[in-house]
Order: structure tokens, then C-alpha cells, then sequence
């Protein structure tokens, strides 16, 4: 993958924007369980969200992935890694939580945040 700095932050400025205009939706379908168990894990609402991906930087990009489900073959995938405090829901500990941020910005300029959950594994940073 050959990504410059300056192209990622040229897509998140896009990214952001929609955003901002409340041009984006958090998939919270029966596929995305780790989206949801983010919300039920801890003290996070829409707006903490939108605060979270409105904070995102180049530098917490990891890398581009092609979707690869029927008929969106021609789409690809930015993936993000963030380190968040967030609060425990069922508990009183605030935690450091290493979240998975993956999402798509599609012709329109409407973006579909993925996947926004804790990360099942380490992620690696491309400009890190």
C-alpha cells in the first residue's frame, strides 16, 4: 500500500465534514454485535461517538481494505485505530479503551461508520 500522509488527511477532512453535517450513520445492523457491545460496555452515546470519529487524525490510520461483499466490490474500506477513556457501564473504572474504527465513504460524500468497537487485536499504524 502506497498512502501518503496528506492523502488520508485529505479523506478524513471529507470524512469529517459529512460528520459534521450529520451526513453519517453508525451501522448498527444484526452483522455489527461489537458496535453494539460498545454501547452496552460502556458510557458512550451518538454524540461521544461523533466527538471520537471528529477527533480522528492521519495518524490514527492503520490501513485500506477493498470490500468484499457482493455488489460493493468497488469500494474500499479506512481503518482507524483511537485510544479512548471511556467509563464502564457496569462498574465505576474509567478505562483506556483501544477502539476499531472502520468506515466508508461513499459517491454521495455519506459515510457509513462500519465497525466502531474495541479492538479484537492489536492494529497497526501506517504513519506510526
Amino acid at each position: 500500500m502506497n498512502v501518503k500522509l496528506h492523502d488520508i488527511d485529505a479523506y478524513l477532512c471529507k470524512v469529517k465534514d459529512a460528520i459534521k453535517k450529520d451526513n453519517y450513520q453508525i451501522a448498527n445492523n444484526s452483522r455489527r454485535k461489537d458496535n453494539k457491545k460498545l454501547f452496552g460496555d460502556y458510557i458512550i452515546d451518538e454524540k461521544m461517538a461523533k466527538e471520537i470519529l471528529l477527533e480522528l487524525t492521519a495518524y490514527d490510520f492503520s490501513e485500506i481494505l477493498q470490500n468484499e461483499h457482493r455488489g460493493y466490490k468497488n469500494e474500499f474500506l479506512y481503518v482507524f485505530g483511537k485510544d479512548v477513556k471511556l467509563l464502564e457501564r457496569f462498574g465505576s473504572d474509567e478505562k483506556l479503551v483501544h477502539l476499531y474504527i472502520k468506515f466508508n465513504r461513499l459517491d454521495d460524500g455519506y459515510v457509513v461508520v462500519i465497525s466502531l468497537h474495541e479492538q479484537k487485536y492489536p492494529i497497526s499504524y501506517y504513519f506510526k
